[in-house]
């Protein structure tokens, strides 16, 4: 996108964002149960993932510190080790969210 342009087209964004969120809302709140105390980033990414949630019912689109902040918490959206498929799940679910706002915006 040209510097100084404004999102125009959030097509592809909401697209994404839709064929994602049914899933999201139900596998986030699980992982933050069962590995939260293990991996206390995810709280940090479940706070994040209700903001952008939030953000986008208000119809506010400025998700760039959102997005920057989870990949930051996820070290780029790195799965541990340590964790069941879903919480990997969650983790390419995020990424392909942010990958779809990044080329949109």
């Amino acid at each position: 996108m040209k510097e100084g342009l404004v999102m125009t087209d959030l097509t592809d964004f909401n697209e994404v964002y839709r064929k994602l969120q049914k899933t999201l809302k139900q596998y986030v709140p699980v992982v933050e149960r069962v590995h939260g105390d293990h991996h206390p980033e995810f709280y940090k990414v479940r706070a994040i993932y209700n903001t952008i949630v939030e953000k986008i019912e208000n119809k506010d689109f400025k998700l760039n510190e959102e997005f920057d902040a989870l990949n930051q918490v996820t070290s780029a959206y790195h799965v541990p080790d340590d964790v069941c498929e879903t919480y990997e799940a969650v983790y390419l679910m995020l990424s392909e969210l942010a990958r779809a706002y990044k080329t949109t915006i």
